[in-house]
C-alpha cells in the first residue's frame, strides 16, 4: 500500500512548463559559457608547459654535446660522403629532397627526442621538407656553426662564438619556438643581420608567440625565458613585416641582438 502511495504521487507531480525548461536550458547554456574559457586556458597553458619542458630538454642535449665537443652543435652543413650529398642539419640528416637518412647530432643526447622536437601548439607543416617533426629553431647567428650550400666539408662552416668567449649564457638565447608567415623554420636569425643574409631570410628566422601571445627560449645556461611582446628589429619594413614574419603572430625576441650574442 505504501509502495503504491508513492508511486501515485509520483505520477502526479507536476511536469516541467515551457517556460521553466527554457529557464533551466539557459542557466545551463550560461554555466557552459563560463566554464569553457577556463578549460581551454587550462589546456593552453598545460601545452605551455610541455613546449618549455621540450626547449629544456633541447638545452641540456646541447650542454652535453658541448660538453663531449667543446663545441656549440652545427647548425647545418654539407657533406658528399659514399657518394651521397647530405645536409647535416642540427635536428635531422636529409638529403637534398628532403628524405630523411638518419636523426640530427643532437637526438643521440636526447631522451625522448620525437615529442621533445614538437612543439605541442604548432599544427602546420615543417618548412625544410621531409623533417617530421617541428616549431623550434636554434641560435644560426652566434652559435650554431653554418655552411653555404654546395660547399662541403667543415672547413666550409661559418663557426659560432667560441664557448670561452660566451659571457652572457642567462641571456642568450639558444633554442626557441620558430615561426614566420609560411609556418615554421628550424634556423634562429638575430635582427642586426651580422651574417649579411638576404632580409627576406632574415625575417622568416623570427619567434613564434603561439602561446597566448607568447614564446618561450631556452638559454644557453639551461633556463627557460619567457618573452611577451614580439619585437621588428632595426631593419623592419612593412613588406619584411607582413609579407615574411607575419608580424605580430611572429616577430624578434629583441630590436637588437642583446639576446642573441653571448659575447
Amino acid at each position: 500500500m505504501h509502495s503504491r502511495l508513492c508511486i501515485t504521487r509520483s505520477q502526479n507531480a507536476p511536469a516541467f512548463t515551457l517556460v521553466e525548461l527554457l529557464v533551466c536550458i539557459g542557466v545551463m547554456a550560461l554555466l557552459l559559457g563560463l566554464l569553457l574559457p577556463s578549460l581551454k586556458g587550462a589546456a593552453g597553458a598545460g601545452r605551455a608547459t610541455q613546449c618549455k619542458n621540450n626547449l629544456r630538454q633541447l638545452g641540456i642535449a646541447a650542454a652535453n654535446y658541448t660538453a663531449l665537443y667543446n663545441a656549440f652543435p652545427c647548425a647545418i652543413r654539407f657533406d658528399n660522403s659514399n657518394g651521397q650529398f647530405k645536409q647535416i642539419a642540427w635536428d635531422w640528416v636529409t638529403t637534398l629532397s628532403g628524405q630523411v637518412i638518419s636523426p640530427g647530432p643532437l637526438w643521440e643526447f636526447s631522451n625522448n627526442p620525437g615529442e621533445v622536437m614538437q612543439c605541442p601548439d604548432f599544427h602546420g607543416s615543417s618548412t625544410s621538407a621531409g623533417d617530421p617533426y617541428t616549431g623550434y629553431n636554434y641560435n644560426t647567428t652566434y652559435l650554431g656553426g653554418e655552411a653555404s650550400f654546395p660547399a662541403v666539408g667543415w672547413s666550409s662552416v661559418r663557426r659560432g662564438v667560441p664557448l670561452a668567449a660566451c659571457r652572457r649564457t642567462s641571456t642568450c638565447v639558444m633554442f626557441g619556438e620558430g615561426g614566420w608567415k609560411s609556418g615554421a623554420n628550424k634556423f634562429m636569425r638575430a635582427p642586426g643581420n651580422s651574417e649579411n643574409l638576404p632580409l627576406n631570410l632574415l625575417y622568416a628566422g623570427g619567434q613564434a608567440f603561439r602561446h597566448a601571445g607568447h614564446t618561450h627560449a631556452v638559454c644557453i645556461d639551461g633556463h627557460v625565458a619567457d618573452f611577451e611582446h614580439p619585437r621588428k628589429g632595426t631593419l623592419a619594413t612593412d613588406p619584411l613585416l607582413m609579407q615574411i614574419m607575419s608580424f605580430s603572430d611572429n616577430g624578434f625576441l629583441s630590436d637588437d641582438d642583446s639576446l642573441y650574442d653571448p659575447r
